[in-house]
């Protein structure tokens, strides 16, 4: 009756290693999977979901006890916390761990390279034009995939304000 609240320190602390090493494994599979697979989440929001849901299923079955699912949800959370401080206090860490916006298509061309990395199709680039309502691509100035895997599309613009695509279409004509 004891183990379902505390079994050992050396089992707390063997779960406590585990975690850290399954959030971070999980986190570089999802980063290594690319932006598709986040489907709306960022990074910290898909890991957390799905380990934290992981974790209150196990413990809710009883098959981790208390201290341990305990030690396990703060290490999750914990975690998530240091790498979104991490994020915001480093340019370095923050590319690293957190995926940016790349553009698909723009002016009239696809960017295949873009496309593969992304693992995006040109079928799947005409569909969220013609989700947005438009029946002219000509109208598209570009299409952008977002940090969360949705696809964002921009008309041209008329009367040459500013773009939200400045950064990225540095990174085109750099490419060029």
């Amino acid at each position: 009756m004891t183990d379902i609240i505390f079994e050992s320190w050396s089992k707390t602390l063997e779960v406590a290693l585990l975690t850290i090493i399954s959030f971070v494994t999980l986190f570089v599979f999802i980063r290594i999977s690319g932006k598709r697979t986040l489907a709306k989440f960022n990074a910290f929001d898909f890991v957390v979901t799905i380990t934290l849901g992981s974790v209150l299923a196990y413990m809710m079955l009883g098959q981790v006890n208390l201290a341990e699912g305990t030690v396990v949800l703060f290490i999750i959370i914990a975690m998530q916390l240091l790498f979104a401080k991490l994020s915001r206090r480093s340019h370095v860490m923050d590319k690293l761990l957190n995926a940016s916006p790349k553009l698909l298509f723009y002016q009239g061309l696809y960017l295949h390279d873009n496309m593969e990395k992304e693992m995006v199709s040109k079928d799947e680039i005409v569909s969220a034009i013609r989700q947005r309502g438009l029946a002219d691509i000509s109208k598209v100035l570009a299409v952008v995939i977002e940090p969360n895997g949705e696809m964002s599309i921009i008309e041209g613009s008329k009367d040459g304000g500013s773009s939200t695509l400045h950064q990225l279409e540095k990174a085109v004509q750099d490419a060029s």
